[in-house]
């Protein structure tokens, strides 16, 4: 496969009366042509400044990039043409309307007119391309922006929290898009916070922590080098389940820890031992079922964002509203 993005041994530092801060501290990343890449990490990581680094937005201290194989930023002007991207917050005319605001960035990119008619149709616009944006919610906001980044058909597209704002019929809607956007031979970087999306509907990704690259490949191999040993056990009810995990301990598992109403195990090799340590002591299992890893857990895992035992495990869903960035046409 071709490289349509590579990066490699990327750094920014920005200094400050506190001292120096590495923003991206030798950060490598890779996108095949033709693939939706996730691009993943907790705030503060170095997404965004990733982001507008490759776009020319921010000069970098080091390292290489090259997009649809030329040097940028050096090459830039060459192939902005062939790049849409929204990075951060939308920033649109509020009493234009969708139409408007999607023909004057035509008429500047010297698209045709017709483009403009079919990217409000790809993001479901069309039947409120005449309302003026300041009528708009976060979500439909969200769809005109990635309208915008998708006027000049380009080859590599960069999108930074494109469901930000969207109900769950517009996510899915999204989901579809972007699938079908790199069956037409588009490639798309994907940067979200809601992890199971990305699963469902990223090819690979690259999880960046601290400004370094703590994890990439496809999705089901980055899913196979973490795969878990977990095991949730459930017992009949009325059963002391403190009781239990200290059974289970006294028995030989490494790892036994309580939740709510269930225990989790792991580095148990035979997940029919529990069964038997526990029938030693006339406890009998209800629910005996290996624990799936999933990104989710994953990226908590890699990021130092997880939780300790026994608390809810959850990732922040919220994220900054991202921007209509046409790449060689200005903000």
């Amino acid at each position: 496969m071709t490289a349509v993005l590579e990066i490699s041994g990327l750094a920014k530092t920005y200094r400050s009366r506190k001292g120096v801060r590495r923003a991206l501290d030798g950060f490598d990343m890779v996108v095949e042509a033709g693939q939706v890449h996730g691009f993943l990490g907790p705030n503060g990581s170095g997404k965004t400044t990733t982001l507008r680094t490759l776009l020319g937005l921010i000069k970098p201290n080091g390292g290489r990039m090259a997009v649809l194989g030329r040097e940028v930023p050096r090459h830039l002007p060459e192939v902005a043409g062939q790049i849409g991207a929204i990075v951060e917050s939308p920033q649109f005319f509020p009493h234009f309307t969708a139409r408007d605001t999607l023909s004057l960035l035509a008429d500047a990119g010297g698209v045709d007119r017709h483009r403009v008619v079919e990217v409000l149709e790809l993001v479901g616009l069309r039947d409120r391309a005449g309302d003026r944006v300041k009528t708009y919610s976060l979500g439909m906001k969200q769809r005109l922006a990635v309208a915008s980044a998708l006027l000049k058909n380009p080859r590599l597209l960069i999108l930074d929290e494109p469901a930000n704002g969207l109900d769950p019929g517009g996510i899915r809607e999204m989901r579809t898009l972007m699938r079908n956007l790199a069956e037409s031979g588009m490639t798309v970087v994907l940067s979200s916070h809601i992890l199971g999306e990305i699963q469902l509907i990223c090819d690979s990704v690259t999880i960046i922590s601290a400004g370094r690259r703590v994890a990439a490949g496809s999705v089901a191999d980055v899913l196979a080098q973490h795969k878990s040993s977990s095991v949730r056990v459930r017992v009949e009810a009325g059963v002391d389940l403190l009781a239990v995990a200290q059974a289970l301990r006294t028995a030989g598992a490494p790892t036994v820890e309580l939740e709510q109403d269930y225990l989790m195990v792991s580095g148990v090799d035979r997940p029919a031992w529990i069964t038997w340590a526990l029938a030693q002591h006339n406890v009998w299992v209800s629910e005996l079922a290996p624990v799936e890893v999933d990104l989710e857990s994953v990226f908590l895992q890699l990021t130092g964002t997880a939780p300790v035992a026994g608390e809810n495990r959850q990732v922040d869903q919220t994220a900054a509203a991202p921007a209509a960035l046409q790449g060689g046409w200005g903000q």
